[in-house]
């Protein structure tokens, strides 16, 4: 499993990012902390400079297991289960460009996360279900080659496919092979009866995981059991990063160090 982290390309809203800013800098830090791998967190992929990405990603040897798209829904309020086709229409569009940036940056998979959207007023949340399934779709056929992964969100940030269980079962019904799930610890935490049990039941769907403590803090800074968790993914046979989507604290820097320092305690190595 590769150490990694989440880092925007850009200044965002979005709170649970280690670091944002200033791009070269970021992936010096994380380098010489001695991470193997970043998650890029990018709003729109036509606002980056591909190739300097690329040579900075080279430079520092790391690779880009995944991509966050949330900052589109969080700052351009684009997502797939609007009841206005035009912006649903955008939103396929942007992860359709970010599929590609994801081909470009060595196979990276497409996080669906908040762009998911909510169930808006007025609208039926069956019929919210249907527009997302047609989106989805929509994107996954685009590029089959390119694995989109839907991240369960806990309740108080969307009423769509908070759990595993929710996740599962619409993963099962759009039924695409380049489709998976991604959890996230933070949001276990808060939707999971057992989130061993969790884990263990939804083998077969999970390439991507999120390590976030029960305060959104670096993990170890909070009450969550990592090394049962890292058991249970061990036991599955997951095989990719532990990408930590945290809040910058106590400072940006300190978590970054808090991080690695309990990814080693933890025995996490590629």
């Amino acid at each position: 499993m590769k150490t990694c982290i989440v880092i925007s390309t850009h200044s965002a809203q979005f709170s649970a990012l280690a670091l944002k800013g200033d791009f070269r800098e970021s992936l010096k830090k994380v380098a010489d902390l001695g991470y193997d791998a970043v998650e890029l967190a990018i709003r729109d992929p036509h606002t980056i400079d591909v190739d300097k990405i690329k040579r900075l990603l080279e430079q520092y040897h790391l690779s880009v297991p995944a991509i966050g798209t949330g900052q589109a829904y969080g700052e351009e309020g684009l997502s797939f289960t609007d009841p206005d086709q035009e912006i649903r229409r955008k939103a396929v569009q942007r992860i359709k460009d970010q599929m590609n940036l994801g081909l470009a940056l060595g196979g990276a998979q497409i996080i669906i996360g908040l762009i998911r959207g909510r169930v808006k007023a007025g609208v039926e949340k069956e019929q919210a279900g249907k527009y997302f399934i047609q989106c989805m779709r929509e994107c996954l056929d685009y590029k089959p080659e390119v694995f989109l992964t839907l991240e369960a969100i806990n309740r108080y940030e969307t009423d769509l496919y908070n759990d595993t269980c929710s996740a599962r079962e619409i993963i099962d019904q759009i039924s695409r092979p380049n489709l998976r799930m991604l959890i996230d610890t933070f949001h276990m935490n808060i939707e999971e009866p057992d989130m061993i049990e969790s884990i263990l039941g939804s083998r077969d769907f999970i390439s991507h995981v999120h390590f976030a403590d029960s305060n959104r803090w670096a993990p170890g800074c909070g009450h969550i059991n990592f090394k049962d968790i890292l058991k249970a993914l061990e036991k599955i046979g997951y095989q990719g990063a532990i990408s930590a989507e945290i809040l910058p604290k106590p400072t940006p820097d300190e978590c970054l160090k808090l991080t690695i320092e309990y990814y080693k305690k933890l025995g996490i190595r590629p």
